[in-house]
This record gives C-alpha cells, structure tokens and sequence, in this order.
C-alpha cells in the first residue's frame, strides 16, 4: 500500500469475506458521501440517507435506482441486483471515523461480485490493502499496536494466539507504552524545573526522582523480553516426526491432527515423502512434518524421501524421534543419535530440542525396561506413548510446548509484543532511558534530556505518534483487501 498517494475522502469498497458459496456475503464501504453514493443504487434511497448511525435498513440494490429524472423518463423497471440489508455507520462513530455502509447480501460468488461491481461503476473505487484500518489509524480511531493487532487476529491458528492477539486489540500494548511515557514526561517535567529554577531550591528540592526513571527501564525491558514469547505464538514451530519405518510416525501424526491425513499401513516405506499440517500444542502453532522412514533402502524413489526427511531436521525447531518400543532399538536409530551427538559436538547443530518417543509401549508388560544410553548425549527427555490408542499424547504436548517456550518465559500477564517493530522500537526506548539514568549520576541533569526526548520518540513510533511512511507502507501493505 502506497501511503504517498492516498487520499482519504475518496469512497471505497472492498469485499470483506471470502468469494465463496454461503449464506451471507459482507461488502464494506467508507468515505465521505458513501451513503448518498450508495443512496442512487438502492431502492429506497431516501430511507437510506436519513438512517441514523448503528442502523439496518432493508432493500435491494439496483442500477440506477436513486438517478430520479432519468427513472422518470424509463418505462421499464430498474434492474434489480440483490435484497440486501445495509448497515449504517455515521461519522465520527464508526470503525474509520467517516461515513461507512455494510452491505449484506447473499452469498456466493456471483452475487458478492454483482454487488462489488455495481458500487466501482458508481462512484467508489477500490480499497487497497488495509485501507479501512490505516483510515482509523489516521482519523484517531485506533493506534499502530491495535492496526497490527487486527492482522494478526485473522492470521492466528490457535485460540491462545487469537487470544493474546486479541488483548493487543484490547489495548494491552497501548496501556503499557502510555504508563512509561507518562513516567518520562513527568521526569522530563521535574528536570524542567530544576533547569529554570535553580536559585528557589526549597520549592524545588527533591523535585528530580531518579526512582520514576529506573521504573521506566523496568518496564521497558519487561516489555522488549515479551516480544520472544508472543513471536511463537505468532509464527509458530516447525516441529519433524522421523524415525525408522513402521515406528508410527504416521499414526503419531493422525493423533496429533485428530484426523486421518496419513495413510497408515504395517507395509514398510509406506511414507516416501513428507507431509505437514498446522497442529496445536497446548496453544502454541506448529507445522508437523510426518516425514519417511530413516532406513538404508535401494529403492530410488524411497532414497529420496529419505533425503528430504534428513533435510527437515536440519530445519526444524523441534524434532520426535519414534521408536517401536516392541521391536526395540536399530542399527539405524543409533546411526541417527550418534550424528546428531557429533553435530552437537561440533558445532554444526543448534541447540533444537530432540525427544526420544517410544511409541507402541502398550504392548510391553513392562515398559520400564526400555534403554537406550546412546540418546542420553542429545535428547533432550524420553516420552512414551500409544498412538494408536491415544495414551500418552497429552504429557507429549506438554513437553513440547515446555520445550518451544524454553528461554522464552515472561513475567508479564498481559499480552506482550506484537512484532518486531514494536520490539526494535521500544529497545531503542531502552537504550535511552538506560543512557539518561546513566548521565543523571555524573553530570548535570540537562544532559539526559535529549535522551529522554528520544525515548518518546522511539515509544511514539511504537503506537503511531510519530510514524515514518515507509513503517506505514509495511504495516498496511500486509493486510487483505477489506480490512
């Protein structure tokens, strides 16, 4: 989205759910004349001009139903669209601040573009990327933090991702950069006036409190630490099943996915290729890979996937490991554990969580007896399960959540960070309020104004205050059309 250009009383549409078969259809409209503009393509223009804000008014769109000379002159009746109903929103009380109408009408794709097409040809254009939101952005109806807070809401595959998502849109961030800037200008006000004031020191005295300052930092960091929680949340995990044929990576993969994706057979190289779908563990997102057997093989096809299966690993944030805990430990499973121990070893490995998962342990009257030392080096815990029964699936999600968040723990309750903007943004916060601490213990207080003015600048940037262009273009460009 190109923000150079924009004009912001222009009238625009967008269609605002998917071009798909369904009961109801929503295009959205915004800008100042929208409603009149919509007023001359619907059968009752005067009712729909005198609604008031937060209302419905029902009718059908229709060409040219508000041009009343040239409708006096025609003998035929207007070509009727769609019965729609419409929603009215009035300036300044609506989700961009202007004039909006919702246009509901019936589903499918035919209707929805029938409808889109009419509005284009009589007096709206198109709606770029996030032009409803940046509209809001620009008429005071929401912040940057919020604005991006929208985006990720659609984008998130997980309740607890929409969750924390939607406590940004709440105001979380907002709340929390508001505090410490409330913090800093009441320093920067204290500097002031021991600045100005310097002979009337028992007014002033004890007016500069370097307490409200290092508050500020605390925040600050608390804050900056956040963004490496919610980013999994955001992102997710790329999480890889290998292990030997027949292990039950597959059948793993079904549990996991509540649903039967992977064909599951006691043939042996069954899986030549990868295959990956979104999964939730305990709320966090992941890609899980089910990935084809690790196995020396002379099958030129089956070499392939065996390829591609090592590949993954090398990629994944979290690797599962299955064993057959009935046929126990292979050359093969060694083979593996004793290169991962030596990429380890040398450096040629991150450090990416591997669990050791002994799968089929329900057909063991006594499980207690599996062994396997050589993982010891590089797993980082042992799981036991059934798959094919279910049991066990629950303590594997809590070891791989526990595992994805390692490093990443907050003490915040509310929802942290929502980008790395916002991060980059409030570091820089950091940097000055930590170097004006600094300046207040050896110099005079006038040195860490300039600091303190730049960490306003920098906690601005994080809502929006103050916004270079090229930051807008990022955020807004990155929406759908319609929002």
């Amino acid at each position: 989205m190109d923000t150079t250009g924009y004009t912001p009383d222009e009238p625009i549409a967008a269609i605002a759910t998917a071009l798909a078969p369904g009961a109801l259809g929503i295009v959205r409209c915004s800008g100042k004349g929208s409603i009149e503009l919509l007023s001359n393509v619907f059968s009752r223009p005067e009712a729909l001009r005198k609604a008031g804000g937060n209302s419905l008014v029902y009718g059908w769109l229709q060409e040219s139903a508000g041009c009343a000379p040239q409708k006096e002159q025609r003998t035929e009746s207007p070509r009727r669209i769609d019965e729609v109903m419409v929603g009215v929103y009035r300036s300044p009380k609506s989700f961009t601040g202007e004039d909006m109408v919702e246009i509901s009408c019936h589903g499918g794709v035919a209707v929805v573009n029938a409808v889109y097409h009419l509005l284009l040809a009589n007096g709206f254009r198109p709606a770029e990327r996030g032009e409803f939101t940046f509209r809001a952005y620009i008429n005071g109806k929401t912040d940057l933090t919020r604005a991006e807070a929208v985006r990720e809401i659609i984008d998130s595959k997980t309740d607890m991702s929409r969750s924390r998502a939607a406590g940004r849109l709440a105001g979380s961030v907002y709340e929390a950069i508001d505090g410490i800037k409330k913090r800093i200008v009441d320093t920067l006000a204290s500097i002031e006036v021991e600045i100005e004031y310097p002979e009337d020191e028992e007014t002033i005295s004890d007016t500069f409190n370097p307490q409200e300052l290092a508050l500020a930092a605390r925040d600050l960091e608390d804050l900056a630490g956040s963004w490496k929680s919610e980013k999994i949340y955001q992102d997710g995990a790329r999480v890889v099943l290998c292990g030997r044929t027949n292990a039950g990576k597959s059948s793993l993969f079904n549990a996991l996915l509540k649903e039967d994706r992977a064909i599951v057979s006691d043939i042996e190289g069954t899986t030549r290729d990868w295959i990956e779908s979104w999964v939730d563990f305990n709320g966090i997102p992941a890609r899980l890979f089910d990935t084809a057997g690790l196995r020396e093989t002379d099958d030129v096809i089956e070499q392939r996937g065996v390829e591609r299966t090592r590949d993954l690993t090398q990629d994944a944030d979290l690797i599962l490991y299955l064993i057959d805990a009935s046929a126990g430990v292979t050359d093969d499973d060694r083979a593996f554990f004793q290169e991962q121990a030596q990429m380890q070893k040398a450096g040629g490995k991150p450090d990416v969580p591997l669990f050791l998962v002994w799968n089929k342990a329900d057909k063991l009257a006594d499980a207690s007896q599996l062994s396997f030392p050589e993982a010891a080096a590089c797993a980082t815990g042992t799981i036991m399960l059934s798959a094919k029964k279910g049991t066990g699936i629950d303590a594997l999600c809590d070891a791989v959540s526990t595992a994805l968040q390692r490093g990443a723990a907050t003490t915040r309750t509310q929802a942290g960070l929502g980008s790395e903007r916002q991060k980059t943004a409030v570091e820089e916060a950091l940097s000055c309020v930590r170097h004006a601490l600094a300046l207040t213990k050896d110099f005079t207080l006038d040195a860490a104004v300039q600091d303190l003015e730049d960490a306003l600048d920098a906690l601005g940037a994080v809502t929006g205050d103050v916004t270079p262009e090229d930051v807008l273009d990022s955020v807004f460009s990155h929406f759908c059309v319609g929002k």
